[in-house]
């Protein structure tokens, strides 16, 4: 059993801390994005129906930072041994693994909150022009690609560290 102030201890704090950065963090982000679309696409909804299907492509696309975070804090359990309880983390690795879960977290906050407020505007496009859709996904799918990059960092370091 571990020591309550071993390094052991301090490195399963600071791998956890990072888990719950990536997926705080992003899943904040999506919910912030999800809810400006739902607000914005609410009123739209009441007055034509037939567009929910439309609209409900803009409120999904800020929620995929939430998933991002979400993969990487469970990439990290399994890598780590968290999840099957024979976690054996120093504390540079600790340190290691909570650097490397915050450019999702981060990323995934600020790109969740900016794509909602595109999307949430491309709302207005589909209110007034439905048949141009595909520009207001275009447009709050461009905030994506930060999201993705911020993920794939976060990848790539999980898995170059000395599990």
């Amino acid at each position: 059993m571990l020591a309550l102030f071993s390094t052991e201890t301090f490195g399963l704090f600071w791998a956890l801390a990072g888990i719950a950065c990536a997926v705080i963090f992003s899943g904040m982000g999506s919910a912030k994005g999800v809810g400006l679309v739902g607000q914005a696409s609410a009123g739209v909804i009441t007055e034509d129906p037939d567009k929910f299907g439309q609209l409900l492509v803009l409120q999904a696309l800020p929620g995929t930072q939430g998933i991002y975070g979400f993969l990487i804090g469970f990439i990290v359990m399994l890598q780590s041994g968290i999840l099957g309880g024979s976690a054996n983390i120093s504390l540079p690795l600790g340190l290691a693994i909570f650097s490397a879960c915050l450019p999702v977290g981060i990323v995934g906050l600020v790109s969740g909150i900016h794509q909602g407020k595109v999307a949430a505007a491309g709302v207005s496009i589909v209110a007034k022009r439905p048949d141009q859709v595909a520009k207001a996904i275009v447009s709050a799918a461009l905030v994506e690609t930060y999201a993705i990059l911020a993920f794939l960092i976060s990848m790539l370091l999980v898995f170059n560290l000395p599990f």
